[in-house]
């Protein structure tokens, strides 16, 4: 049985009816549905809609783009990802720079038992730093990478939610090292941490953040190591600094919420004069160093050095709602974005 939020005639942006690539908004709300196509092309794998029957195409059909190719997990068959590429209308054959021409983009968890305990297992391996040594990622990887080889790094975009942010995220910081900075959409973006958010105190956060770091810093130095087990090349560092992924989160969503304070306190760092502390947090976790220090290769994919965090204001009802995809399409959202650049 369908859901209404798998119709796209009943909870797609049908407002978006004239094509603005150099608007910000609408760039963001077609990346999210292409994102919401590939849930539903999953969905329709595992309850067999066929042709008319299937509901995804009008997800990305409706910003005049055509599925490529099924991105498949070899464990379970699931599909997790799309590539897609954009065949503007003849009314719309004029050169934007802002207008993509490939889109690869990510799901995230299903609840569904066809592909949860998968999906499960990748959340498990993400807490862990693990997620760039599954099958899943090393999938999406060389997808990436091949489809920037045909098509130029500023022709292709990645979006993802949730897990497949995570997967976007980590997938895009690899381009960057690379020197491919390519535009990527993070919906909800996953930063596991110590919950932070509802202690009501500003100072007791503002200590809680400072002593992290601290310890992190601290291991960082002792290990003298950076989250790849070598320190970070100024090629690497620049390359870092000129990516600029747009990170959507909502302050409701727990699994998300803390990116804002994580970016707020490390610019509180920097104008305390600590700079040089924060420049090397901003490339660990204690977690990866943990992991580091006894011998294993880790990926914090949480720590990005620079972003356009946009926050959703809009008054949320409950975790559900503050975590789902379509907030990010809706006209009424009240989102805030600034840019956080690693120095």
């Amino acid at each position: 049985m369908a859901s209404k939020r798998e119709a796209f005639h009943l909870a797609g942006p049908l407002h978006l009816t004239f094509i603005d690539w150099e608007n910000a908004n609408y760039r963001s709300s077609v990346a999210a549905c292409l994102v919401r196509g590939v849930y539903i092309l999953e969905r329709d794998r595992q309850e067999q809609r066929l042709g008319p029957e299937a509901l995804a195409p009008p997800w990305w059909e409706f910003f005049h783009f055509r599925l490529l190719r099924c991105l498949i997990d070899s464990d379970d068959s699931s599909i997790f990802g799309a590539i897609y590429e954009y065949r503007p209308p003849s009314s719309q054959k004029g050169h934007s720079a802002y207008r993509p021409h490939i889109v690869v983009a990510f799901r995230g968890t299903l609840t569904k038992k066809e592909s949860f305990w998968q999906d499960l297992k990748l959340d498990l391996l993400l807490i862990r730093h693990g997620l760039h040594r599954t099958s899943r990622f090393k999938t999406a990887m060389q997808t990436v990478h091949d489809m920037v080889a045909d098509a130029g790094d500023s022709r292709v975009w990645l979006a993802g939610h949730s897990l497949g942010s995570a997967i976007a995220m980590l997938a895009g910081k690899n381009m960057a090292r690379s020197g491919k900075c390519l535009l990527t959409f993070l919906f909800n973006p996953p930063y596991f941490s110590a919950p932070i958010k509802p202690i009501k105190s500003p100072k007791l956060k503002h200590g809680l953040r400072f002593a992290k770091t601290a310890v992190t810093a601290g291991l960082a130095k002792a290990l003298k190591t950076s989250e790849h087990g070598h320190q970070l090349t100024r090629a690497e560092e620049e390359f870092l600094s000129a990516w600029l992924p747009n990170l959507f989160v909502n302050p409701e969503d727990r699994i998300c919420s803390e990116y804002k304070g994580y970016f707020e306190h490390r610019k509180m760092m920097v104008e305390m004069g600590a700079g040089a502390i924060e420049r090397l947090v901003a490339q660990q976790s204690i977690g990866s160093l943990v992991m580091t220090a006894m011998g294993k290769e880790t990926e914090a994919v949480k720590f990005v050095p620079s972003a356009n965090l946009v926050v959703n204001t809009t008054p949320c009802p409950d975790f559900k709602t503050a975590h789902a995809l379509h907030q990010w399409w809706q006209p009424e959202a009240q989102l805030q974005a600034k840019i956080y650049q690693y120095s």
